[in-house]
């Protein structure tokens, strides 16, 4: 057979007219001459043999065209495969299908399981519910009642079976400690709804009976047991301030200028650069203790929880001004760490210039001036007439003491120095502090025997290093009422003696409270 004219010369165009598909094409290379026109001649007549043949070529041309286009792009090619869309998703440049196997809920796991297996699930009947109390499982609850995958042997029925048997205890358990957790919600807010309608009451009969007749019922029965109930927080500043009184005959303008003095001795601070300067100036140890940096660093670590005494909140510059200024009030005693716990919480509950009013009253009464002065005599005193009273109510405890050799100066001393506020929740140190006021010293010392008795059984278990760290940092779910009710367990009478009684008698004999000294305190 005669040979076939070569073909003409061609190659293949990837035309890509739109995102996701591409056209392959094949056509012949544009003519070099065109006529004058523009256009292209049109093409001769083709024989039948000549058609042929370029349809074959076309075809060989496609097949290779679909080889690139199955090799080359298989990965986009399955990716443009279409979708069944439910609902069209969206993203920035247009549609996407929405995402498939979405989490099934626990209820439909539930029917499908039910509906393989024929058995349904009768629930209780609506006399034997709850009410007012919902719960559903948790969408992995029902993961177990899962067929397992295609790759894995199946479920037999026993295990099936017993799958179900497990959901529905686990569901069971659920159930109980949901409504467990909802009747103790339930109970708080009674019991605090209980608290303020007592609160209010209260407050009404303080204002209209007690306060303008205080000092003709501040001593009766009725009183007291208020008083031991809680102050409403709208009357308790003012209850402080004329239980602790004002001996000292402080007035709001003496506060104002030993502030003004506190003021000027602060930019005197400030402006002295050298040491030397700063130790002439502050020649006693109450004077170096009163410096402003000591008196900085201990207001920063006043209830950090609150955030309203650090630098920067609503009551710094007053906790630094009453500190300051009785730092100059008071020379002789000077700054003591542990006080800004007593005037925070006094500033808390009064004005500014009261709150240093009742701060140094509260400060003049001989036990804290005793802690504050660090008159060590006294100390041991106040320790060892403590000790009286532990023995007699806790003497298993008092035993386990002292074979610790574990005296009352490790825990008693950051108690009293901070009347607790720094020890207990600030609520219920305040309470501690409405009673304090009303029973004195001896109510602070009777508070440190109602903890030990409150924690005695945990103590009993402890050695010496687990009982000090205890003692110092105290459990922060302490609650009023049980620490109360420990407290009005304590009895405050040894041998027909009180503790005024008691202090007394130890205060005649130095001998004797030297015995029963504190070794931290000796050193």
């Amino acid at each position: 057979p005669a040979a076939l004219p070569p073909a003409p010369f061609g190659f293949t165009d990837v035309n890509l007219n739109s995102r996701n598909t591409y056209e392959v094409s094949r056509r012949r290379s544009a003519p070099e001459h065109l006529p004058h026109g523009g256009t292209a001649a049109p093409a001769p007549p083709q024989e039948p043999a000549e058609r042929a043949r370029r349809v074959g070529i076309a075809a060989a041309g496609s097949s290779f065209a679909e080889f690139f286009t199955r090799n080359f792009f298989t990965k986009r090619a399955k990716e443009l495969k279409p979708a069944v869309q439910s609902a069209p998703g969206w993203k920035l440049f247009g549609k996407v299908p929405p995402r498939e196997n979405l989490p099934k809920d626990s209820k439909v796991i539930q029917q499908e399981y039910e509906a393989r297996t024929g058995r349904m699930y009768k629930p209780p009947p609506p006399s034997a519910r709850r009410k007012n109390i919902e719960f559903e499982p948790l969408s992995t609850t029902a993961l177990i009642l899962e067929d397992r995958p295609a790759n894995l042997p199946a479920k037999s029925v026993e295990e099936a079976l017993r799958h179900r048997q497990e959901y529905d205890e686990m569901v069971a358990e659920a159930k109980k400690r949901e409504i467990k957790e909802a009747h103790k919600r339930k109970k708080i807010m009674r019991e605090r709804f209980k608290q303020e309608d007592n609160i209010a009451s209260a407050m009404v009969i303080w204002v209209n009976e007690i306060l303008p007749n205080w000092e003709g019922m501040r001593a009766t029965r009725r009183v007291r047991e208020l008083w031991w109930q809680g102050l409403p927080p709208s009357v308790r500043g003012k209850v402080w301030s004329l239980a602790v009184g004002n001996e000292l005959n402080i007035t709001p303008e003496l506060y104002e200028i030993f502030l003004s003095r506190a003021k000027e001795r602060w930019k005197s601070f400030s402006e002295t650069s050298s040491e030397n300067d700063i130790e002439d100036a502050c020649a006693s140890v109450a004077d170096r203790e009163a410096s402003l940096e000591l008196i900085k660093l201990d207001i920063s670590r006043t209830f950090p929880s609150l955030y309203i005494f650090q630098k920067g909140g609503p009551y710094h510059d007053l906790l630094h001004s009453v500190l300051g200024a009785y730092t100059c009030y008071r020379p002789d005693v000077g700054y003591v760490q542990g006080m800004s716990f007593i005037a925070a919480v006094l500033i808390l509950n009064l004005e500014e210039a009261d709150a240093f009013i009742a701060f140094a009253n509260l400060l003049n009464k001989p036990c804290q001036l005793a802690f504050f002065r660090v008159d060590h005599s006294m100390m041991l005193k106040y320790f060892a007439t403590f000790e009286v009273f532990f023995e007699e109510n806790l003497p298993k405890l008092f035993l386990h003491f002292k074979s610790y050799s574990l005296t009352p100066d490790i825990y008693l001393i950051d108690w009293i120095f901070t009347l607790y506020s720094k020890s207990l929740p600030l609520d219920l140190a305040c309470r501690v502090w409405d009673v304090f006021c009303r029973d004195g010293e001896e109510f602070l010392f009777r508070t440190g025997l109602g903890i030990l008795r409150l924690y005695e059984d945990i103590l009993l278990q402890m050695d010496f290093i687990h009982i000090a760290q205890f003692l110092t940092k105290l459990p922060e779910d302490i609650t009023s009422e049980k620490l109360f009710s420990c407290i009005a367990a304590i009895q405050m009478q040894n041998s027909n003696k009180k503790w005024a009684q008691v202090f007394a008698s130890l205060m005649k004999d130095n001998k004797e409270g030297d015995k029963n000294h504190s070794p931290a305190l000796k050193s």
